[in-house]
């Protein structure tokens, strides 16, 4: 069966009953149907244990971390833990390019998988209004005098598809031309801050600080003097309530949220988060891509501002994403999971190596790796969730229930007192594997621009390739020693932080030559081809 028609045929709870297993009342919901639910839950004091999955350098068809993050919740749901998931909800950029959906697979799946991948509660689609209206305001303020004396616009606005001809457009507003740029929506710094708030109040301030242009004199202009801040919360109001869903078992699962792991950081809201933390022993949360991206953003920039301690750390490996980087060879491609354990070894966490086992993986392989973690001390186990549901990860369930038992001494990797620069030194040397930093003449213009308005020593999230750990999507396995290339800094003040766009990073993609919309259809009211 493929993934659609395991998700189609699944018997699911009334969403009602799934919200009292974490004991949320209905009224502290706002129902859609039968089978998802917005949660209104205020007062939030967490106290569940964080248990973060992550990731080894990618093929360009992911290797299972949501799987494997829905197989753990379920498995541990099956050993009597009361636990729920925290998850981003997918991007239609990929739903219709080339990853596909974001709902896990075979029998290790959020449902209903269609909803969730395409529309679901509409939050994209109120984080892309509320984006684009400062644009639009932008210019009818330009349009209508110009009063702020905006002499450069740096505000961009998104799209939820993927469209490289919108990376640069140009048109003529109050007889002056001017050149926009879109990104995708999940890129967007309205994306980004809607993640970051913890309360309305402080998704309204962060709103109000987002810098969408400068003056001549290089005086910055926010939202709040667009005064615009109250029509945009207004808009975000609803989105900003976390969606409940569940697994294919009837595990409770959180679904917030979808900033990119390679251009934003990569993690489901902290309001989303917060919230399972409060109703649940047990949280289960996963960011994108490899360590180097998603783990190391949430690390360094999500659980200082959160307030969150992680108590395990799983690191999900495949066979073929390691002969991938070893170019067919398996030993060779262990370099780039030893890379992914030195990194994750320096929060002091425990970890745990999680196999993501493919029914076509040689048992020989798969014992080389388990033997390989074992010789760097670092607990292994697999999973066949996929194949199996629960039963393939009751294993993996208990070790990581153990080692929630453990001390986690975490401690992010990157001090919060360090300027840009110093940052961007701290995982060059202790992540990326980089001996030097070049920066372009437009990244200096940028720190000097920062320097001034004093927010050099805003965190950073590196936007880079997310096939290696390095800048360059063809440095595979474990490389040393290169000259990292910044090409352009963004200042995302609302969200609190600046990006760093290394290499040749997009931050709109665009569509392969086969996209996956090519495979979808509806007949006879059934929809096909969403995996």
């Amino acid at each position: 069966m493929t993934d659609i028609e395991i998700a189609d045929a699944a018997v699911k709870q009334d969403i009602v009953s799934i919200a009292a297993k974490l004991g949320i009342t209905e009224e502290n919901l706002q129902v859609y149907g039968k089978d998802k639910a917005k949660v209104t839950l205020d007062g939030m004091n967490h106290h569940g244990k964080l248990i973060l999955v992550t990731a080894i350098n990618p093929t360009p068809y992911g290797e299972g971390k949501t799987t494997v993050s829905i197989g753990l919740a379920d498995a541990m749901q099956a050993l009597g833990k009361k636990v729920s998931l925290s998850l981003r909800q997918p991007s239609l950029g990929p739903v219709f390019g080339i990853k596909g959906g974001a709902t896990g697979g075979g029998y290790s799946q959020i449902v209903p998988m269609t909803d969730i991948n395409l529309h679901f509660t509409g939050d994209f689609h109120a984080i892309t209004a509320a984006n684009n209206l400062i644009s639009a305001a932008i210019y009818n303020h330009i349009e209508q005098g110009n009063e702020l004396q905006f002499a450069t616009v740096s505000f961009k606005r998104c799209l939820d598809v993927n469209d490289r001809s919108l990376r640069t457009i140009e048109f003529k507003c109050h007889e002056k031309v001017f050149q926009d740029h879109f990104t995708i929506a999940a890129a967007s710094e309205v994306m980004a801050l809607f993640c970051m708030a913890q309360d309305l109040d402080d998704l309204k301030k962060r709103l109000a600080n987002i810098v969408v242009g400068y003056t001549k004199e290089q005086t910055p202009i926010q939202v709040k003097d667009l005064k615009l801040e109250g029509a945009l919360t207004i808009l975000l109001k609803d989105a900003f309530y976390p969606n409940l869903v569940q697994t294919l078992e009837q595990t409770p699962a959180f679904v917030h949220g979808g900033p990119f792991a390679n251009i934003a950081h990569g993690c489901s809201s902290i309001r989303a988060t917060n919230l399972a933390l409060s109703v649940s022993d047990y949280v289960i949360t996963e960011a994108g891509f490899g360590s180097d991206l998603g783990a190391e953003k949430f690390l360094n920039i999500v659980c200082p501002q959160a307030d969150f301690i992680p108590h395990a750390v799983v690191l999900v490996a495949t066979i073929r994403a390691l002969k991938h980087h070893g170019e067919g060879n398996l030993e060779n491609g262990l370099q780039n999971l030893q890379a992914h354990i030195d990194h994750l070894r320096q929060y002091q966490v425990p970890l745990i190596v999680c196999i993501n086992q493919f029914s076509d993986d040689k048992l020989s392989e798969v014992e080389q790796v388990k033997n390989y973690c074992l010789s760097q001390r670092v607990p292994v186990y697999t999973s066949t969730a996929y194949i199996e549901g629960s039963k393939g990860a009751l294993s993996l369930a208990q070790a990581v229930i153990d080692l929630c038992e453990q001390e986690s001494n975490f401690c992010p990797l990157v001090p919060n007192h360090l300027s840009i620069t110093e940052q961007l030194e701290v995982l060059a040397h202790k992540l990326y594997g980089a001996a030097s930093i070049h920066y372009s003449q437009q990244a200096q213009a940028k720190l000097e621009l920062l320097k001034q308005l004093k927010c050099d020593h805003l965190s950073i999230c590196v936007a880079k390739t997310q096939y290696s750990i390095s800048d360059d999507a063809k440095k595979l396995g474990y490389p040393k020693g290169y000259t990292m290339e910044v090409k352009d800094i963004i200042l995302y003040r609302g969200a609190g932080f600046v990006t760093i766009l290394l290499g040749n990073i997009m931050t709109m993609p665009g569509l392969p030559k086969h996209p996956n919309y090519e495979k979808m259809d509806i007949i006879d009211g059934e929809i096909n081809g969403i995996f």
